[in-house]
């Protein structure tokens, strides 16, 4: 259910590189610029290294957590419906949110190699400030990706990702909105197909 949109969109941010319910506090351009960089050489490391892809996965699962603000994606991409799920929903979505994304980035893993990415201009934007880069693949055009990255709790992190003009976020949104309601408003309709999902 997170679309492959989304995913090749977090994997190249992690490769290279307002929140839902939480206070954003303003980065500043300096500041942004420097953690994206910063987390895409840590993480660049990690794909290049020799280590195994269990490993590397171990290595790239913490990293998501450090740096990018899954629960606040999670929470905004579920929209108008996170007020009507239970706490019970609340917390298994959250959970298999985290663990969807994280396998699918991490069954791309050999996608990411030799990927490099060059950081331009960075402009303030919703309480945080929005980066962008140019993405390179071997084989692959450049993709214009930016990156918007807010004051999450004291710590910055990635709040959304902006591939070609178009927020994933906002997508994604879309797509799991329009999945429950084709199944008679259903958040759990949801987490079925997500726990399908992580475990196929």
């Amino acid at each position: 259910m997170v679309s492959r949109r989304l995913i090749f969109a977090l994997g190249c941010a992690l490769l290279t590189l307002p929140a839902f319910v939480r206070p954003a506090v303003a980065q500043s351009a300096p500041q942004a610029t420097s953690f994206l960089r910063e987390t895409g050489e840590q993480l660049v490391q990690i794909v290049n290294s020799t280590g195994s892809n269990e490993q590397k996965a171990q290595q790239l699962s913490a990293v998501i957590d450090q740096r990018v603000d899954v629960d606040g994606i999670a929470k905004f991409v579920l929209g108008r419906f996170w007020r009507v799920a239970t706490p019970e929903q609340q917390k298994e979505y959250l959970n298999l949110f985290r663990r969807v994304l994280v396998v699918s980035i991490d069954s791309k893993l050999g996608e990411y190699k030799g990927v490099t990415f060059t950081i331009g201009r960075t402009d303030p934007r919703e309480g945080g400030q929005l980066v962008s880069t140019v993405i390179n693949r071997p084989g692959q055009a450049p993709a214009n990706v930016d990156w918007l990255i807010q004051d999450i709790g004291g710590s910055p992190k990635i709040v959304d990702v902006v591939a070609e003009g178009t927020s994933l976020r906002l997508t994604q949104r879309a797509d799991y909105a329009s999945f429950i309601v084709h199944n008679n408003d259903s958040i759990q309709a949801l987490l079925a197909a997500m726990k399908r999902q992580v475990s196929s």
